[in-house]
């Protein structure tokens, strides 16, 4: 009888031994391996991270809003429009007088945030109120933080995504590798996920909201249509509000959809509190006139990110405009420090630095003053009955928002950088502001940042610069009027020594 090898029998094993390796791999692709991907989506597209920056004048230049949240472009999308759609903006983003510091990947005003796993970058304060100065052509140019944005062309930024998103080149087809492209260059190439999943996704997202939006801001298309372009330095900033109020804005009178204005100083927020704010005076709470300017950097009620744009208020509380660097003249200026006493204090404050006067920081009737007034009429009541509802059920609602009958008397510190001047940027210098209507310059040029020591302002009588062109403005077309602030009670009827020494006495502002 055969003798059996008992260590090589193999038993069969048990019913339920099997089902147990059955269950165990039923349970790794039925939990274990979805828990992992769920764990990896997290980990991938979850979280809500925006650059932090140390001190308050990096934070202010690039720190976020929060609009990125629904309004931010995806970050290698931005970089790669001005190369897709190189026929709209051949000298991409700096052709629109945005500013960039040596060694900076985004220019100045420009935040970014890492939010469901892409990044994303869009406007902040600062687009609208940093520019830079330069003595002559060929000298470096200096930023200078808390001026008017003098050089940024907004309308021409809108209008470039605008017209880009409807051209046939705006496809993942076209993005995606350009994107890929100058990611890899600069160190961070696109991984799989990106290239074939969010970034094609992503141009998609965003063509339909641009093309969308562009349809909701046709107004700007009938005003380029009748060449009233705003040029650098201005914003309607009211009737882009309305857009976003869901105004039915093609049943609007045209009379209120022409309020372009220039961009102002923000220095010295702390002296200011009480004033009434805007070109208009329309709101006197200094935290909700913030508060409205985030809502043009595309925040929402939600997504606004309180606590960063405290770090700006408390930043712009105390800071200070630049001195006059340039020579003056200090017994000329003697001479006009009592012609400014009279003439205009009692609107504009003691001097640069003192706010005292009786009539500072209010409203004079349209009827006074005489200026354009199509600023003041694209505020209505209407608007100001909506915005009363933005951030309804927050600690933070509008409350302050009016209608008012003319425009606010402004302090003048940093006089010097505020050019051009009027509330709508019509007369070019302040020697130009200290003449009649009638002598001002009918016809100049906005975009140059090289100053204009004789006149005081920026250079305004040149149309280029080596491969720079400028705006033309035409004070003949609507909205761009620059009558007013004329008259005897302005200044303007004094003999020349009495204006020479006036002007003088004003670039120590």
């Amino acid at each position: 009888m055969e003798e059996r090898d008992v260590r090589a029998y193999d038993p069969p094993q048990p019913h339920y031994a099997r089902w147990r390796s059955r269950f165990f791999v039923l349970l790794a692709i039925v939990v274990l391996v979805p828990l992992a991907i769920a764990i990896y989506a997290l980990a991938r597209f979850g979280g809500d991270r925006a650059v932090v920056y140390d001190t308050p004048e990096e934070h202010f230049k690039y720190g976020s809003t929060g609009g990125e949240h629904e309004s931010g472009f995806p970050y290698w999308i931005f970089q790669a429009l001005p190369q897709v759609c190189n026929h709209l903006l051949p000298g991409g983003y700096k052709s629109l007088g945005l500013v960039y510091e040596d060694g900076k990947d985004l220019p100045i005003g420009m935040s970014k945030r890492k939010y469901m796993g892409i990044d994303r970058t869009f406007l902040n304060c600062a687009v609208c109120h940093v520019s830079t100065v330069r003595r002559s052509p060929q000298d470096k140019p200096q930023i200078v933080l808390g001026m008017p944005a003098a050089t940024f062309d907004v309308m021409g930024f809108e209008r470039f995504f605008f017209e880009c998103a409807a051209d046939p080149k705006f496809s993942k087809d076209y993005i995606v590798p350009e994107a890929q492209r100058l990611a890899k260059a600069g160190g961070r190439p696109l991984d799989l996920i990106d290239r074939y999943l969010v970034y094609p996704i992503a141009v998609a997202i965003m063509r339909e909201r641009l093309l969308m939006l562009r349809g909701r801001f046709g107004f700007v298309d009938d005003q380029v249509r009748r060449h009233l372009l705003w040029g650098p330095g201005r914003v309607d900033t009211f009737n882009s509000a309305k857009v976003l109020f869901n105004f039915p804005m093609d049943k609007l009178d045209r009379s209120e959809l022409l309020g372009a204005s220039d961009f102002p100083s923000i220095w010295n927020q702390g002296m200011k509190r009480g004033m009434q704010l805007h070109w208009d005076g329309n709101n006197t709470l200094v935290e909700e006139r913030n508060k409205s300017a985030a809502f043009g950097t595309g925040t929402t009620p939600p997504t606004i990110d309180v606590k960063a744009i405290k770090r700006v208020e408390d930043w712009i509380e105390k800071a200070t405009p630049p001195r006059y660097p340039f020579d003056i003249d200090k017994e000329l200026a003697a001479r006009g420090a009592p012609l400014y006493k009279q003439y205009c204090a009692a609107c504009h404050g003691a001097n640069g630095q003192d706010f005292s006067g009786e009539r500072v920081g209010k409203v004079t009737p349209i009827e006074a003053i005489r200026t354009d007034r199509r600023r003041l009429d694209s505020y209505t009541e209407m608007l100001a009955v909506n915005q009363s509802t933005l951030y309804a059920g927050y600690d933070y609602r509008f409350t302050h928002f009016r209608k008012t009958f003319g425009y606010a008397n402004m302090p003048l510190d940093g006089l010097w950088l505020r050019a051009p001047y009027l509330h709508n940027g019509s007369v070019p210098t302040l020697r130009d502001v200290l003449e009649p209507a009638a002598q001002r310059p009918k016809v100049f040029y906005r975009g140059n940042d090289v100053y204009d020591q004789k006149n005081v302002g920026f250079v305004s009588t040149r149309a280029s610069e080596g491969d720079r062109t400028f705006f033309k403005y035409d004070t003949a077309l609507d909205g761009n009027s620059n009558v007013g602030h004329e008259g005897a009670a302005y200044g303007t009827d004094l003999p020349a020594a009495d204006k020479a020494a006036l002007l003088e006495y004003l670039k120590t502002f």
